[in-house]
C-alpha cells in the first residue's frame, strides 16, 4: 500500500482530531469545526472513526447504514459510495457504528494496516477541500490509522485540572508516527476547550497551556456553554442550534485559523 506522505496542491488537507483523555470536546469539535468550515463554502467530510458514533449519530439521523467507515476500511465498499450527507449542515459523512470494533482483528493480517485508511481515503481526496476525522479516545489500531491519514492533528485540550494529562504520550505516539510517515513532525494545533472565563482554574491552564505549547495553540478558545451540549439532542451542531451564540462564534473563528494554517 502506497503511503501518503505529501498533499498535492488540490487534495484535501486532512486533520485528525485526536486525544486519548476522554471528555475534551473531541467530536464536538469535529462537528461543529467541519460545520464551520463548511459554512465558509468549503467542501468537508467528516470521517467518524469511533466505534460510539456520536459525530454519526450528531450529523445522520440514520446512523451509518449499510458500510460505513467499517465497510470501507474492510474494503467492502468504496469511501465515494458509502458516503452519506447531512443535508443541515452541508457535510459528507462516513459514518460509524459500534462494528467499528471489530475491524483491528479481522485486519490483523493485512501488511500496512496502519495505513489502511489512507489508502481509501486517497481516491476521494480531491472531492473535498478538507477531511476531519474524529478519532477514538484510545492509541489504538483505529487511531493510528488516523494519525497516518492526517496531514495535521488538532488536538482539543479541557479547561479544567489535569489538561495536560496524557500529552506526553500523544505527543510521543505522534513522533512514532512522523518516524512511520517519512516525516520529521507531524504539523499539529492544540485548541482549548471548555473555558470558562468565570473561574480561576480556565485561566490557570490556559496559562499553563500556552507556557509549554507556545505557538501551537489556537489563538482561539472555545467557551464552556449548554447550547453546545443540547445540539446533538436536537440533530444539530451549535452553529444551527444556536448561530448567534459564543460558541458558534468561537467555532468559525478556529475554522479560520485552521484554514490559514492548513496550506503552510
Amino acid at each position: 500500500m502506497r503511503m501518503i506522505s505529501k498533499t498535492q496542491i488540490d487534495d484535501a488537507v486532512i486533520w485528525a482530531v485526536a486525544n486519548q483523555k476522554g471528555g475534551v470536546g473531541k467530536t464536538v469539535t469535529t462537528v461543529n469545526l467541519a460545520a464551520a468550515l463548511s459554512a465558509m463554502g468549503k467542501r468537508v467530510l467528516v470521517v467518524d472513526l469511533d466505534p460510539q458514533g456520536s459525530a454519526s449519530n450528531n450529523l445522520l439521523s440514520g446512523g451509518a447504514g449499510w458500510g460505513g467507515v467499517y465497510g470501507v476500511m474492510r474494503g467492502e465498499i468504496g469511501a465515494k459510495e458509502a458516503v452519506q450527507k447531512d443535508q443541515c449542515a452541508g457535510i459528507d459523512v462516513l459514518a460509524a457504528d459500534e462494528d467499528l470494533v471489530a475491524v483491528e482483528v479481522e485486519l490483523v493480517g493485512i501488511v500496512g494496516r496502519e495505513a489502511v485508511l489512507a489508502g481509501r481515503l486517497e481516491g476521494i481526496r480531491r472531492l473535498y477541500d478538507y477531511v476531519v476525522i474524529d478519532s477514538p479516545p484510545t492509541m489504538g489500531f483505529l487511531a493510528i490509522n488516523a494519525l497516518v491519514a492526517a496531514d495535521r492533528v488538532l488536538v482539543p485540550i479541557q479547561c479544567e485540572y489535569m489538561a495536560l494529562e496524557g500529552l506526553t504520550r500523544l505527543m510521543a505516539t505522534l513522533d512514532r508516527v512522523a518516524a512511520l510517515k517519512g516525516l520529521e513532525r507531524i504539523k499539529r494545533m492544540y485548541v482549548l476547550t471548555m473555558y470558562d472565563q468565570r473561574t480561576n482554574l480556565s485561566s490557570d491552564v490556559v496559562r499553563e497551556v500556552r507556557e509549554h505549547l507556545g505557538g501551537e495553540v489556537a489563538k482561539t478558545m472555545i467557551p464552556r456553554a449548554i447550547k453546545v451540549a443540547e445540539a446533538p439532542g436536537f440533530g444539530r451542531t451549535v452553529l444551527d442550534h444556536d448561530p448567534w451564540g459564543a460558541a458558534s462564534l468561537a467555532y468559525r473563528v478556529l475554522a479560520e485559523e485552521v484554514a490559514n494554517v492548513s496550506r503552510s
